[in-house]
């Protein structure tokens, strides 16, 4: 489990647009390539007309080749500088007054260097509000542009999720499972509230072996999932847990009020 932060994804060799992004400069750019791209697209519709009406004399015999030829590379011309105008303004993205509408989003999730060899690479995560026990959105794995934060020593993975409700805005945080290389989606599992944590970080249960009777049991938790944490070894199949009192157990044990 980690956390996240939904971002808009923008066109293809785009940066994302996140909380950080500086919207009022963004938008007077998209507004100056938005007039650029119209500018080409008309020279390419004149360019057309001129070659259209060279081709047409030198098919009645009344132009020169070197008059189509002319017009013909001014047209190649028009055409890559329209092209070169829309890739420039897909590179900024959706129209700012848009983003809050959009029907997809990405989610940026920063992730250690040193974690990236255990998880998963190419598997859906899951996704939830952060804070909120709602329902979790699976959300598909995406290339994007290379992101790094060399401080904090973490890079950037991206997943698309599908936001056509608009559940999710532009720079919300959100909580992110991310699946792990060989762990567990199944097998023998207790409530999340029958686990202590000790000081060095172990985690135990208390089971009952008799009546009025508990013995503190070593456990290793493989995952958690709604209210209930997966093992992958500490206990067998039937045993009994304390859900409601393991604190005070854990307490009396050790001598400590509670």
């Amino acid at each position: 489990m980690t956390s996240g932060e939904i971002v808009i994804p923008a066109g293809v060799g785009g940066a994302p647009i996140n909380s950080a992004s500086n919207l009022q400069q963004l938008a007077a750019q998209q507004v100056a390539a938005d007039g650029e791209l119209a500018r080409a697209r008309a020279q390419l519709a004149l360019a057309r007309v001129a070659y259209d009406r060279a081709s047409t004399l030198v098919d009645e015999e009344a132009g020169s080749i070197r008059a189509r030829d002319e017009a013909t590379a001014a047209l190649g011309a028009a055409k890559a500088a329209a092209d070169a105008a829309a890739a420039q303004r897909r590179l900024l993205g959706p129209a700012v007054a848009s983003l809050g509408t959009q029907r997809h989003v990405w989610v940026r999730v920063p992730v250690f260097g040193s974690d990236l060899a255990g998880l998963q690479q190419g598997q859906s995560a899951l996704v939830s509000p952060l804070g909120q026990e709602g329902a979790k959105r699976s959300a598909r794995p995406v290339d994007a542009p290379p992101s790094a934060n060399a401080v904090a020593g973490t890079v950037d993975l991206y997943f698309a999720l599908d936001n056509r409700d608009r559940a999710y805005r532009v720079g919300q945080r959100v909580s992110v499972a991310l699946p792990l290389a060989g762990g567990r989606s199944e097998g023998l599992s207790v409530p999340t509230s029958a686990i202590l944590s000790d000081i060095y970080g172990g985690e135990w249960v208390y089971a009952k072996t008799e009546a009025d009777t508990y013995v503190r049991q070593r456990i290793e938790v493989a995952a958690t999932e709604g209210g209930r944490a997966i093992l992958s070894r500490g206990l067998r199949p039937g045993t009994l847990v304390v859900t409601a009192g393991a604190a005070e157990l854990f307490g009396t044990e050790f001598g400590v009020a509670h």
